[in-house]
């Protein structure tokens, strides 16, 4: 039934996500707007690719580990909710989580070390939203990990969080201005432009995914005023997606082999990121 239900939310939402890039590149090619790069776009595909197989290797090992830890769940949800609550709340529970995984990705330096990839891109475009980082589906375990111990279904958590990602590809154009109404709850593309600026203003900034709230809620929101500046404070210069992925990582590497003490390596380590 699971595996059913993954081939119809993947059957739905590729071909819709295939027509949004298309029709971004159409609009980009008609208003000369190079949204697009050849170079760019090659290297989101390469790190698309890895973070692909990084999926597949641990996607077993994630559910297993869901299953087990809910033996061992704090509520029994599913005899007090009705099932649309139950996926409703998921939803909810799942954003919340992405919310704190996502904000330490950006000041937790090994966690920087990981993320920073899906930053490296100074494009803003439906296909940005694949440049995934290799590791990250291993990172994330520790985090939603507390989603079925407190009662949620592994199975509803594993199809609402493709839902969730499927959502979060949205946010990546420059195609579509501000929502309206909207903007006061979700996090639209004009929010997620500004998580993706590296203007000074903008920098750690809007971590949710569907739900914005939690950016007021906790205080890192900034709306879109100013043009976005794409990128990295300092980018990468280059587009070969292993040594993205791994440069950051070197330069932990070489820091704490400098340290002076096991303190000083442990907060190279831990400590904030420098961007």
């Amino acid at each position: 039934m699971t595996e059913i239900t993954f081939n119809q939310v993947y059957a739905i939402g590729l071909p819709i996500v295939l027509a949004m890039i298309l029709l971004e590149v159409i609009i980009s090619n008609v208003k000369n707007k190079s949204f697009y790069k050849k170079g760019d776009t090659l290297c989101t595909i390469g790190l698309l690719v890895g973070n692909i197989f990084a999926v597949y290797a641990v996607k077993g090992v994630t559910l297993g580990i869901h299953f087990y830890v809910y033996q061992f769940r704090i509520f029994d949800l599913i005899d007090y909710l009705p099932l649309w609550a139950m996926w409703l709340l998921t939803f909810i529970l799942i954003d919340l989580v992405f919310y704190f995984y996502h904000r330490l990705s950006h000041r937790v330096r090994f966690l920087w070390a990981i993320h920073m990839s899906h930053h490296s891109s100074e494009e803003m475009n439906f296909a940005v939203s694949f440049r995934q980082a290799w590791f990250g589906p291993v990172s994330k375990i520790p985090f939603f990990i507390v989603l079925p111990l407190i009662g949620l279904d592994p199975t509803i958590i594993a199809i609402a969080g493709v839902i969730s990602t499927l959502w979060g590809i949205v946010g990546h154009t420059q195609i579509i201005d501000k929502l309206g109404a909207l903007e006061l709850v979700f996090n639209t593309p004009s929010h997620h432009r500004v998580h993706h600026g590296s203007n000074e203003e903008y920098i750690d900034k809007n971590f949710g995914n569907l739900l914005i709230i939690w950016d007021k809620i906790f205080g890192t929101f900034e709306p879109e005023n100013e043009k976005v500046k794409y990128g990295l404070v300092k980018n990468v210069d280059t587009f070969n997606p292993v040594k993205i992925t791994f440069m950051e990582w070197s330069k932990i590497l070489e820091d704490i082999y400098q340290a002076k003490s096991f303190r000083h390596a442990s907060r190279l380590f831990f400590g904030p990121p420098t961007k």
